[in-house]
């Protein structure tokens, strides 16, 4: 059986508009059938990095909102912080970092609650026992919620070549020591040219893993839990995550980490994506390119696989912004993601997803 994913497009008119366009998509695509009376609602989501434009604009998350508080449920926004050292590694800067890119509470009417915790270790364990994970570490307030609502931003990513609903949930709702799980197999490494000697990770290691040897900064793997704080705590960089894993398992776990999130939530998940401004690259990045095809519009479902699956679908069928970073497959119907990122397959974590029930790659398409 095919599974349903509603779509609307950006155009727009006096009598209708893309706010009312957009409640009109989650209402037809069941998004009450998800979100009840009561239920502590995540609406998950990228806050964008500073200097990058490419994010969901929050007045869209408005709407949203204000169809949670419409079926009486209490919606909050929500990410789980970074691996990487930046402005969204820790709770404080990540908030920040939201409200300095629009979405404070005046403009979107909702809280902003970091799902794993102050320095992104508070996450709950998950069984799942995978291919390649036995259990998942998920933000601890995505666990608590009683329903979850990803709105992604569709675009390209440099490791799983797009990022869609699966990426922002199997991602996105991990806690630190989760993404690096995903990320790597090992713990992280120290940059000896760059550690000084300082000590603070080693004050900072709740398992005592790091010590010093040498005025150098030693990590011992058979302690480290991979809770990544010291890529955080480190005020010289000099610690990094090893970016050994191969881009196939990444994928995989990635959609494992989905699967896990799923299991606790059983159709209490529901899923929008935003195929507009679609950028190259992850909106991690201080800056966006130019988006490489037109805006398209906005789908909804209670399959992630197959909103991911139609949203592919949706940009290989425009045709190709030739100023863009494309330098082939601007043909309607030619894989504009596997031009950006010839070297990744991303019909790996879609073929998975579907492969461990997570959901259907085969869809029909209703407009709205």
């Amino acid at each position: 059986m095919k599974s349903k994913v509603f779509f609307a497009d950006i155009r727009a008119k006096h009598s209708k508009n893309l706010f009312s366009k957009l409640k009109t998509l989650l209402n037809k695509a069941g998004i009450s059938e998800c979100v009840n009376k009561r239920d502590l609602t995540a609406i998950k989501l990228h806050f964008g990095e500073k200097g990058n434009a490419a994010y969901i604009r929050p007045v869209y998350l408005r709407q949203i909102v204000e169809i949670v508080k419409n079926i009486g449920a209490s919606p909050f926004l929500t990410d789980s912080n970074t691996l990487y050292s930046g402005a969204r590694s820790d709770a404080p800067s990540h908030i920040n970092t939201a409200i300095y890119n629009g979405f404070s509470y005046s403009s979107v009417d909702a809280p902003i609650i970091i799902a794993d915790g102050l320095r992104g270790k508070s996450d709950i364990k998950i069984e799942i026992n995978q291919k390649n994970l036995s259990h998942v570490y998920i933000g601890k307030e995505i666990i608590e919620a009683d329903a979850l609502i990803s709105v992604a931003h569709f675009k390209g990513h440099e490791l799983s070549g797009f990022g869609g609903a699966i990426k922002n949930m199997g991602m996105g709702c991990a806690s630190r020591r989760g993404k690096l799980v995903q990320h790597s197999t090992l713990s992280p490494k120290v940059k000896k040219k760059k550690c000084i000697g300082c000590g603070n990770c080693t004050e900072h290691c709740s398992q005592m893993a790091i010590s010093l040897v040498d005025n150098k900064a030693v990590i011992d793997p058979d302690k480290c839990i991979g809770c990544s704080e010291c890529i955080l705590i480190c005020p010289n960089e000099a610690i990094e995550i090893q970016w050994n894993q191969e881009v196939p398992i990444f994928m995989e776990k990635m959609v494992e980490y989905t699967s896990g999130i799923i299991k606790d939530k059983p159709n209490k998940c529901f899923y929008v994506n935003f195929i507009n401004n679609i950028s190259p690259a992850c909106d991690c990045y201080p800056y966006n390119d130019a988006p490489i095809v037109r805006d398209i519009g906005i789908v909804a479902s209670c399959d992630p696989v197959a909103i991911d699956q139609a949203s592919v679908d949706l940009v290989n069928n425009e045709q190709g912004i030739e100023s863009s970073c494309l330098s082939s497959n601007f043909e309607k119907g030619a894989d504009k993601f596997k031009a950006v990122y010839p070297s990744i397959d991303w019909e790996i974590q879609l073929e998975y997803a579907q492969k461990i029930g997570i959901g259907n790659r085969n869809y029909e398409l209703i407009t709205i």
